[in-house]
């Protein structure tokens, strides 16, 4: 649940937040949204939406400068009457005293940006938008091969921290190892990022925990990166029939979005990096329109065609 508190501690930097009345801080925020009460003002509540954070520009505080001290208490009680996580003065402005008593009153957190009104908005809203985007840790080391985020993985030991090293010693990058935070983002992409305290760190059975960082510099990790294609490691498996071709392609749906999904049997003796850098290349051809499964097919088909037609 995303707190008043949250939104407060997180961002209060970046939004210039200052607070002045710090009761409701523990207000859960409903909805990723905000909104300005411009005609709510003048008593027209249909149009009200509750549940959002108000901002109070310069127009919403000069018409309330023009009430009555009767009329801008009634107006405001009105208001603040509905569902409301958070009130926001933007541009600097001293709250009026009427607002100041009435968020007291009604438990709800009053802050001073210096932020200009339409800028307040529309960082609020790209925020509010990014911390409410659906999320999950996922199981799994996320790497950038060539451009590519790659989600590796695979059974506990099945070596993908191991893989993910020989990437890195090769010039790729290192998101996170083990444990990933996937988010989705603007509704059409994952991004993969790792926890604070588990950045650009890596364990190594057998050595234990390493700073890719301090180890390779700061050139192979990076923080976040989004995740286009995912990589199942596991062992090989004699009886398991393997595709060959690559014709048919698979997905795996990672928060309602699909992803090219691949199998990679694991044996001594395969150079698993280079699979992987090869399925990353193979992945960008695709993007770019060539397929070499495909390609190879109907070049395929051609060949016996015109095979049979000699006949």
């Amino acid at each position: 649940m995303y707190r008043v508190k949250n939104l407060y501690e997180s961002h209060k930097e970046t939004l210039g937040l200052e607070l002045i009345i710090d009761e409701g801080l523990s207000t859960s925020i409903p909805v990723p949204e905000v909104h300005r009460p411009g005609l709510s003002l003048s008593g027209y509540l249909k149009s009200h939406a509750g549940k959002r954070i108000l901002i109070f520009g310069k127009v919403e505080l000069n018409y309330l400068k023009d009430l009555t001290p009767e009329l801008r208490v009634e107006r405001l009680k009105a208001i603040l009457s509905f569902p409301t996580p958070a009130v926001i003065i933007a541009r600097g402005y001293k709250a009026p005293k009427e607002l100041i008593d009435l968020c007291k009153i009604n438990k709800v957190a009053l802050f001073c940006s210096s932020m200009t009104t339409m800028d307040l908005m529309n960082k609020m809203t790209l925020l509010l938008t990014e911390e409410f985007s659906p999320h999950k840790t996922v199981h799994g080391t996320l790497v950038e091969v060539f451009g590519v985020g790659v989600l590796i993985q695979g059974d506990s030991s099945i070596g993908k921290s191991e893989t993910a090293l020989g990437l890195v010693e090769r010039g790729h990058r290192l998101i996170a190892d083990d444990a990933v935070k996937v988010k989705r983002k603007e509704g059409n992409y994952l991004e993969g990022s790792c926890a604070p305290i588990t950045k650009h760190h890596m364990e190594i059975r057998g050595i234990g925990i390493i700073n890719i960082a301090h180890l390779y510099g700061a050139v192979c990790v990076r923080d976040s990166k989004s995740i286009d294609i995912v990589v199942q490691l596991e062992a090989w498996d004699d009886n398991h029939f393997y595709d060959r071709l690559g014709v048919d392609e698979k997905q795996i749906n990672i928060l309602g979005l699909d992803l090219p999904f691949h199998v990679l049997p694991v044996k001594p003796g395969r150079d698993v990096v280079l699979l992987l850098e090869t399925i990353a290349l193979n992945h960008r051809l695709k993007q770019m329109g060539y397929h070499s499964a495909k390609d190879f097919q109907i070049r395929f088909n051609e060949t016996v065609k015109q095979s049979k037609s000699k006949k």
